[in-house]
């Protein structure tokens, strides 16, 4: 599971029906526990759902090369929640 900065909302995107699609570490090494999911995020809607830290932040890759994706990123334990930009 990622970290408990982030758990809430990947149990809420699970409990919902979302469908992972990938787990583990990430593009970098200093990424640690990323999870995508096959729907859209839209990390303003899910900070104000959740009582999200202030460690926790919008990330968003714009590449379609590498990936073209957005989702929450956690700056203290370098765990995200991410799906495709259009998924």
């Amino acid at each position: 599971m990622t970290c408990v900065h982030l758990l809430p909302v990947e149990r809420w995107l699970l409990d919902d029906g979302a469908s992972e699609t990938f787990r583990g570490r990430a593009w970098s090494q200093g990424a640690l526990e990323w999870v995508y999911f096959d729907r859209p995020l839209d990390p303003s809607a899910l900070r104000a759902r959740f009582a999200l830290a202030d460690c926790v932040v919008e990330h968003r890759n714009d590449d379609p090369r590498s990936g073209a994706e957005r989702g929450l990123y956690c700056t203290a334990c370098e765990d995200a929640v991410m799906a495709p930009l259009d998924a």
